[in-house]
């Protein structure tokens, strides 16, 4: 006689019975008590969880089926007996795997309204039950023999709905996942954020920080809701003094926190909605960063020098009037300075930026202040030639500053054109400081009458000086024209 082995193992409702005879193998599954509809799992509580595959299980005549094509199914119902709102999470082996969610009082053999569904591998769906109404949920796979696990929660106020039951915050930085779906507000607590937006559910953080310090809170939400905070000072709902709160749904909000001081952080919602899970966070706000630009970058004594204040603050309070030291003795405040330097020389500009709450930060750039100053003092041209002679013509430069290279272009008037002068050469030379005793420095050029010139009857002679590498503060001078020169032909 063959000998028998056998073991017992949970299915989804039901258990599976293995029977084993020595060299010869098989296996017979029990068929889950909740493969149909009429044989629900009855849900008495929660939290609730169940697992198993669904070997031998099939889809009844007229069974619905709305979230994926269904071969095999088992159900569960729930009739609560008071409101709450429940998540059902389904894991299952394959990608078919995937559950609906239904109440009575609908058309059909089964008498059911579609409500929701969630599928794939792993999928949950969140939705409010009312007292004395009953739900069911059908969970399939079109794969056979498919392995789910399916879990339903009861989704909670959190600890700290209410303001006598605030989370103490004993460290900076300070983290917390809150799910505020059903977190409520109470009597005399502050809701309105703006005057657009209600809060209708909130919670409550306070904190005592040990040293005084600016602190920066935030909360994120991956879904369907956006977050508003308040900081307040007080001991009771019926005595909070607002010390900030966002402006705007997800809005940063940082404030001064003194040493010693409990302050109260509300975290609220303004709407309804499936999803409320918060990530919130406290940090030490970061100091802002100081930076400025300036115009001109090459200053010269002769220039009015603006400043631009270009500081930015990650804690979004905004700043205090910024101050200026530029470097020379002199000071300012404001966010668009000017300042005119009496002498060339490199200065240290430093701005300290202080933000609202107290924190500073300071950038310094160093200004190099050199003057650049030519000028044409002399155009020597002849008074009259006659076509095909050579003439010299001399421009006379000056320079007021140090010694500057420059170069000297030469043009000659012609009929038409675009501005009715033709190039006729350049020169580029050092030019001595006045300061040396040399007044002026000469560009020797020459030039040969043409016939063009004659037929025109005169020639006018322009000299532009530039100074190369550098910009001239004073180029008003740099151009000189001459007299016309007569041509004879």
């Amino acid at each position: 006689m063959q000998k028998k082995i056998v073991t017992r193992c949970l299915s989804a409702a039901g258990v599976f019975v293995i029977i084993a005879f020595a060299g010869v193998a098989s296996s017979v599954a029990a068929i889950p008590d909740n493969d149909n509809f009429a044989n629900a799992t009855i849900i008495s509580a929660l939290p609730f969880s169940d697992s198993g595959n669904l070997t031998g299980t099939a889809m009844e005549p007229g069974e619905p089926q709305f979230c994926n094509f269904l071969t095999q199914t088992v159900w569960y119902r729930l009739t609560p007996t008071t409101n709450k709102t429940i998540k059902v999470k389904l894991t299952g082996s394959d990608d078919s795997a995937n559950f609906s969610v239904y109440q009575t009082g609908g058309v059909g053999a089964f008498g059911l309204n579609f409500l929701g569904c969630a599928g794939g591998s792993t999928g949950s769906f969140q939705l409010d039950i009312s007292a004395g109404s009953t739900y069911y949920i059908q969970a399939g796979s079109a794969v056979f023999g498919a392995h789910l696990q399916i879990g339903i929660d009861e989704i909670l106020p959190p600890s700290n709905d209410n303001f006598a039951a605030a989370t103490p915050i004993q460290a900076i930085p300070f983290i917390d996942i809150v799910d505020l779906t059903r977190a409520t507000v109470e009597s005399l607590e502050p809701v309105q954020p703006t005057p657009f937006d209600t809060i209708v559910a909130s919670a409550w953080y306070a904190v005592s920080p040990a040293v005084s310090q600016s602190l920066t809170v935030s909360a994120a939400n991956t879904c369907c809701t956006s977050p508003f905070i308040a900081v307040f000072t007080g001991g009771s709902l019926p005595t909070l003094t607002r010390v900030n709160a966002s402006s705007s749904p997800g809005q940063k909000v940082t404030f001064r926190a003194d040493a010693g001081t409990t302050y109260f952080i509300q975290l609220g919602r303004a709407f309804m909605s499936l999803s409320a899970v918060m990530t919130f966070r406290v940090e030490s706000t970061p100091p802002p960063v100081a930076d400025f630009a300036y115009f001109p970058s090459d200053a010269s004594v002769f220039d009015l020098v603006n400043f631009f204040d270009h500081s930015s603050d990650p804690g979004q309070v905004g700043f205090q009037p910024p101050a200026w030291n530029f470097g020379d003795g002199t000071q300012a405040t404001g966010a668009f300075p000017t300042h005119r330097y009496a002498t060339d020389g490199d200065y240290t500009v430093t701005l300290v930026a202080t933000t609202l709450d107290g924190r500073t930060a300071s950038a310094s750039h160093v200004i190099s202040v050199r003057t650049h100053d030519v000028a044409i003092t002399k155009l020597a041209v002849p008074n009259a030639a006659g076509a095909g002679q050579t003439r010299h013509l001399t421009v006379g430069v000056s320079n007021n500053r140090d010694v500057q290279l420059v170069q000297v272009t030469l043009f000659k008037s012609v009929p038409g054109g675009f501005d009715g002068f033709q190039l006729v050469g350049t020169l580029t030379q050092q030019v001595a400081s006045v300061t040396s005793g040399n007044r002026t420095t000469s560009f020797d050029f020459s030039y040969t009458i043409t016939d063009e010139d004659a037929v025109a009857g005169k020639v006018t002679f322009k000299a532009v000086a530039a100074i190369q590498g550098a910009r001239d503060a004073q180029p008003a001078d740099n151009t000189a024209i001459a007299p016309p020169t007569k041509v004879n032909p």
